[in-house]
């Protein structure tokens, strides 16, 4: 039995939508690893950037294929044949699994410990939408903001800026996030720019090739038109901050005051769109490409200022480096 199947390629910033069709497939296990290696082949965006032999790979994992496979080992199968492309954003996912990789980050150190995080909250914090803040006693504004999915209101916004107003200077700390909503990105880092300001590039693909891209689009940050942040302003960053929060981060590098500290986000800076294998597994890809202001692809992620990993000898003593780091340089 065949099946025909649609790649939507519809995004919530409004560049452009539709629907692409794409060719029949067999419901089969050669028809499955076809559509799948078909999709990528024409639909994904950094085969050159990340120099990767796509049709080597086909060769490779086609002498794998067997009739017989079992639906666990043929998407065990398949998800190693993603994996080659070392992309966060890159999944399978059928009723019983969720094809990943993770690489970006586990490999490398977290700097971050959570218990030792969550002292710095203590209990008497506020919570304005996803951000929990607080004033520490030495008069810096921290702020813990752990998803992008969790929104954050104009009004919330608001009152934060408002009660750290007092403060030297604001921590934002973003270790960990994963990454969410681009338009929530866009709605913090617009409370620490006063003009508009040019923070990168998108590009979309314009056919099946692999360099088949439109002309960069420019993207823009315009400052909110309610309460802004003047003072000084450290974003703590680490390896697991990825997606949005990259794209957070790389808006918040152009911002006047505004110093990244910690380790180099984890990337991720290909906007995912999704389609579905005849057999129904779902597939998601990075399709468009996003770029700093200088053209600079950002999928391997954003360099911080100062560079702080957290010590094993602080860690004893329940402080956090990073956090220390920022208290210290906002002090002076």
């Amino acid at each position: 039995m065949k099946r025909f199947f649609l790649y939507c390629t519809c995004i919530i910033i409004g560049f452009f939508s539709g629907c692409v069709e794409v060719e029949e497939f067999e419901n089969s296990t050669q028809g499955n690893f076809e559509a799948l290696w078909k999709i990528m082949d024409e639909n994904y965006c950094f085969f050159e950037y990340k120099d990767v032999d796509w049709d080597q790979i086909y060769l490779n994992y086609k002498g794998r294929l067997n009739k017989n496979l079992s639906q666990e080992s043929l998407f065990t199968l398949l998800c190693e044949m993603l994996s080659e492309l070392k992309d966060g954003h890159v999944n399978l996912s059928s009723s019983f699994d969720y094809g990943r990789y993770w690489s970006w980050y586990e490999d490398f150190p977290s700097n971050y410990n959570e218990e030792i995080t969550k002292k710095y909250l203590g209990t008497d914090y506020l919570i304005a939408g996803g951000m929990r803040y607080k004033i520490l006693n030495d008069n810096v504004g921290y702020i813990r903001y752990t998803s992008f999915s969790s929104k954050v209101g104009e009004t919330n916004l608001d009152y934060i800026i408002d009660r750290l107003s007092i403060c030297s200077g604001i921590i934002i700390d973003v270790r960990e996030n994963g990454g969410g909503y681009l338009d929530m990105a866009d709605r913090i880092a617009s409370r620490f720019v006063n003009e508009k300001t040019l923070v990168g590039y998108i590009q979309h693909k314009t056919g099946k090739g692999h360099n088949d891209f439109s002309e960069p689009i420019a993207k823009y940050l315009e400052p909110s038109n309610r309460l802004r942040y003047q003072k000084p302003v450290i974003v703590i960053t680490n390896r697991h901050c990825y997606s949005a929060t990259n794209d957070f981060v790389n808006a918040m590098t152009y911002c006047p005051n505004v110093k990244i500290l910690g380790d180099r986000t984890g990337g991720g800076s290909g906007l995912p769109f999704s389609s579905e294998l005849p057999n129904g597994w779902g597939v998601r890809f990075s399709a468009c490409p996003m770029y700093n202001a200088n053209m600079k692809h950002l999928e391997f992620g954003i360099e911080p200022d100062i560079y702080v990993e957290l010590q094993e000898n602080d860690i004893l003593e329940g402080k956090d480096t990073l956090i220390e780091e920022a208290r210290k340089l906002l002090k002076e």
